[in-house]
C-alpha cells in the first residue's frame, strides 16, 4: 500500500476506511537464510537494507514483544553527525546522509526535521575543543559553524546567558542535526522491509542459540524451533544477555538514561540544544511537549525507569539553562537500557562462531545510527566483510587494544562515555 496525497484526500472523503495494516503477522517458517534477533530499529532498518541492497528476501526479524516497543518507542530523537574521532566521523556521516533520503527510500513520512543542532560552551576550554570538533566536521564533509555569544543569542533568545557559574560563551552549530518521530522511524522500516518480503514475528522471544562445531544452526524460541544459516544478534540494552545464549560475554555494561517529556506548549524552541556545563539537552517534539534528557544512572541496571537524585539533576541543568522551563510541567519520564561499551563506540562484527554476528554497544548513538548501523550490519552479514564506514567497530579491539575510539577521553569506564 503506497502513500499519496491523493490517497490522504480520498481516505478522508469516504471516512478513513480504505487503510489496511501495513505490514503481515506471520507465523514463523521453519527454516530461514537470515534471523534477525531484535524488532527495534537497528533489526528492522537491517533487514530492510539486507532486502534492498542485497536481494534477500528469506529473512525473519524476531520480536519478544511488539515490533518498535524497545528504545526506539521511547526515545529523545536527536538525529546528528558531530562525532570527532575517525571512525565515528565517517559512520555517522553516512547515518545522517541516509536519514536525509529516509523518506523517499520508506515511502513514508518520519517526520525528519534538520532544524539544526546547538551544542554550548561556557569557557575558553571549551570554545577551543569545540573549534576543533567543527573543523574535524568539516574536513568529513559534514557543517559546523562556530558562533559567538551573539550568535547563539539570535538564535536562542531565551537562554540564561548571564548564570555567575556557567555564563554562555557561544556554541556549535551543525545545521543539518534535528530530530525525527521516533516511532514512526520503526513502522517505515517494518513496512517498507515487509513489502521487499521480510517476515517479522512479534511475540516471539528467543530463549536459546543453537550451535554445532562451531557454526551456528538456529534458535529456539517460545514459538518453536527456527532453522538458520545466519544469525545477527541486534538487542540494545540485552545484547550481553542474548549472546549468553551463545556462550559469549560481550564488553558490554547496561546502564538507564533517563528522558523527561512535559506537557504540549506552543512552537517555543526551533533547534536542539545541548547544555555544556551540566548533562542537559532539550528539543520540541511534533506534539509540542519539550523532550529532554541527561546523564546515565551511573549503575548497571535493567530497570526502565531512573533514580531520584539523577532526575533531579536534570532539572537543576534545565534550571540553570533556560529559567522559563520551570513553568511547564514533565507530562512523563522514563529509562532506556543502553549498552554501554569501554570506549563509548559500538561494536559491528562477525564472532568466532560461524554464522553469528552482532551489533550492539550503542551507548547514547542508537538513534541517530538507526540507518547506518543497519546498512552496515547488512553489509557485513550478506558479504561477510566490513562495510567501509563502520570498519573500526570491531569486537576485538577490546581484546587486543588496537582501534580504540574513546570520544570523550574518560578512560576505560562503561558509565563515564
Amino acid at each position: 500500500m503506497g502513500y499519496s496525497g491523493f490517497r490522504v484526500l480520498k481516505e478522508g472523503l469516504f471516512g478513513q476506511k480504505g487503510w489496511k495494516p501495513v505490514w503481515r503477522n506471520p507465523d514463523p517458517k521453519e527454516e530461514y537464510d537470515i534471523v534477525i534477533i531484535g524488532g527495534g530499529g537497528h533489526g528492522l532498518s537491517t533487514a530492510f537494507y539486507l532486502a534492498k541492497e542485497h536481494g534477500l528476501k528469506n529473512i525473519a526479524v524476531l520480536e519478544k514483544g511488539y515490533l518498535g516497543g524497545g528504545n526506539i518507542g521511547r526515545n529523545t530523537t536527536i538525529v546528528r553527525a558531530n562525532y570527532f574521532l575517525p571512525g565515528n566521523s565517517e559512520f555517522y556521516s553516512h547515518s545522517l546522509k541516509l536519514w536525509e533520503n529516509m523518506e523517499q527510500d520508506l515511502n513514508y513520512n518520519v517526520m525528519h526535521s534538520q532544524r539544526g543542532l546547538i551544542n554550548l560552551f561556557h569557557s575558553d576550554g571549551q570554545r577551543d575543543a569545540f573549534a576543533r570538533r567543527g573543523n574535524m566536521m568539516i574536513n568529513q564533509g559534514d557543517d559546523a559553524e562556530l558562533l559567538d555569544r551573539d550568535g547563539v543569542r539570535k538564535h536562542l533568545p531565551y537562554l540564561n546567558f548571564d548564570d555567575p557559574r556557567f555564563p554562555i560563551y557561544g556554541g556549535l552549530f551543525h545545521r543539518r542535526g534535528g530530530t525525527a518521530r521516533h516511532d514512526a522511524v520503526a513502522w517505515g522500516y517494518a513496512r517498507a522491509a515487509d513489502q521487499r518480503g521480510v517476515d517479522l514475528i512479534q511475540n516471539c522471544e528467543v530463549t536459546g542459540i543453537d550451535i554445532e562445531g562451531g557454526v551456528v544452526k538456529g534458535v529456539q524460541t517460545s514459538r518453536g524451533a527456527i532453522r538458520a544459516k545466519k544469525v545477527a544478534i541486534v538487542t540494545a540494552g540485552r545484547s550481553g544477555q542474548v549472546a549468553a545464549m551463545a556462550g559469549m560475554r560481550l564488553p558490554i555494561e547496561s546502564h538507564v538514561l533517563q528522558a523527561f517529556v512535559t506537557e504540549g506548549l506552543k512552537p517555543i524552541i526551533d533547534h536542539v540544544v545541548s547544555f555544556g556545563m551540566g548533562h542537559f539537552y532539550i528539543s520540541q517534539s511534533d506534539k509540542g511537549g519539550l523532550v529532554f534528557g541527561g546523564d546515565l544512572d551511573f549503575y548497571a541496571s535493567y530497570a526502565a525507569r531512573g533514580n531520584l537524585p539523577m532526575k533531579e539533576h536534570v532539572m537543576e541543568a534545565a534550571m540553570a539553562l533556560m529559567p522559563m522551563i520551570g513553568k511547564a510541567r514533565v507530562l512523563r519520564s522514563w529509562g532506556g537500557i543502553m549498552d554501554m561499551t569501554p570506549d563509548g563506540s559500538p561494536i559491528i562484527d562477525k564472532t568466532h562462531i560461524d554464522g553469528l554476528f552482532v551489533d550492539c554497544g550503542w551507548c547514547y548513538g542508537g538513534f541517530k545510527a538507526v540507518p547506518g548501523s543497519g546498512f552496515s550490519f547488512a553489509h557485513l552479514i550478506a558479504t561477510g566483510n566490513h562495510h567501509a564506514p563502520a570498519a573500526k567497530y570491531r569486537l576485538d579491539r577490546f581484546q587486543t587494544g588496537r582501534g580504540i575510539m574513546d570520544e570523550e577521553g574518560t578512560g576505560a569506564q562503561h558509565n563515564l562515555h
